[in-house]
């Protein structure tokens, strides 16, 4: 059963947000008891958002209703042609008890240019703020407070219509989902070892690798396999000889006066969480790159001493130093303290930010809960 709410003044976008509570919640001591080890995507809170987008309504139907199985017709044109993207963010509870997510202009505008490239409609950036809102609302008793706890927040959009000529569809659904979170590193942050695939590549020219769409991260699986049978937790993936990105975080390289290098491609998901760490670290008056970085530059870096580091950042993580990377034919380690001490003071000056422990001197917090 349900508990219907009477409608709510109409958004910033104009439109009126009609929302049903789930009368059948998880009780309390249930969901207490799911937060004290949530990991990660196994758990989903009480509601879910979702709006229609019609060719000749455009965006409407704004609601959040009790979170449930989605109804799809067998012929929807997302089942046959992958017409897809999502995006993935964090609510965080500060020590005062109000959440706060990071930046969400900038994951707004991501899926806003995801959405281009898969001919889905944009969603303006005032709605993809008002959703967080409207989810968080209902379901604020679902963000943890333990240390390097969150609720991650998963905004997707795919085409409904049902078709099965290939042409961009005339209906499309936004649907928001939220998760509790744990952290990432329960033992605290250890560093990775990643994979080289030389006979995989997520993306090439002209592709949808700069597109957060679900299938490139399905042709990450098979690699990612890979990886793990060699003994590591991620994978590398290169355009040719150009290093581009891990399956689903960005790579920076540390040279010995502390100089930060990373990948520019056409083909990277542009990272929010790497331009924020770029961003803090020209605060330091540390000297950042953005450039075309083969991977024969990283072999002879690290054997002539000029690369000290790595290290890869994403939502998820957040930042984890490079330990090793291992190939078929060679492998380049980072170790010892030089390899690892400034990927985690970004790290911890970053998390700090996103918990309320530190001074937000950019603004990047947007308070989520009033």
């Amino acid at each position: 059963m349900t508990i219907e709410l009477p409608l709510q003044a109409p958004s910033p976008a104009g439109l009126i947000w009609r929302v049903t509570r789930n009368e059948e919640p998880r009780s309390d001591a249930e969901r207490e008891t799911i937060l004290q080890n949530p990991g990660f995507g196994q758990y989903f809170t009480d509601h879910m958002v979702d709006l229609c987008w019609s060719e000749k309504g455009g965006w409407h139907r704004p609601r959040v209703s009790p979170y449930g199985p989605i109804e799809l017709d067998p012929a929807a044109a997302v089942l046959h042609y992958s017409q897809e993207i999502f995006e993935g963010l964090k609510a965080y509870r500060h020590a005062d008890g109000s959440v706060w997510t990071f930046r969400p202009d900038r994951n707004a505008a991501r899926l806003q240019r995801s959405a281009a490239r898969l001919a889905l409609p944009p969603l303006p950036t005032e709605l993809f703020i008002e959703s967080l809102k409207q989810l968080v609302a209902v379901d604020s008793s679902w963000v943890p407070s333990n240390p390097e706890e969150s609720l991650y927040l998963r905004p997707f959009m795919f085409a409904k219509e049902a078709f099965l000529g290939v042409r961009a569809a005339k209906k499309v659904a936004y649907y928001l989902i939220a998760s509790p979170a744990g952290a990432y590193f329960p033992g605290g942050v250890q560093p990775v070892n990643i994979w080289l695939s030389r006979d995989y590549a997520r993306a090439g020219r002209g592709g949808t690798g700069a597109a957060k769409t679900g299938g490139n991260y399905a042709s990450s699986l098979l690699p990612q396999e890979e990886a793990y049978k060699k003994g590591c937790q991620q994978v590398l993936f290169l355009d040719g000889e150009y290093i581009e990105e891990l399956g689903g975080m960005n790579l920076v390289l540390v040279t010995r006066d502390n100089k930060l290098i990373t990948p520019e491609s056409d083909s990277i998901l542009e990272g929010i969480t790497l331009a924020s760490i770029l961003q803090l670290a020209k605060d330091r008056g540390l000297e950042v790159e953005q450039r075309k970085l083969s991977i024969q530059e990283w072999r002879d870096g690290a054997a002539s001493g000029e690369i000290v580091g790595a290290f890869a950042c994403g939502t998820a993580a957040v930042v984890v130093p490079i330990g090793k990377l291992q190939a078929a034919d060679f492998e380049i380690v980072h170790d010892g303290p030089q390899a690892t001490e400034l990927a985690m003071s970004l790290r911890e000056e970053l998390t700090d930010i996103q918990y309320g422990r530190r001074e937000d001197t950019h603004g990047w917090l947007v308070r989520l809960d009033g």
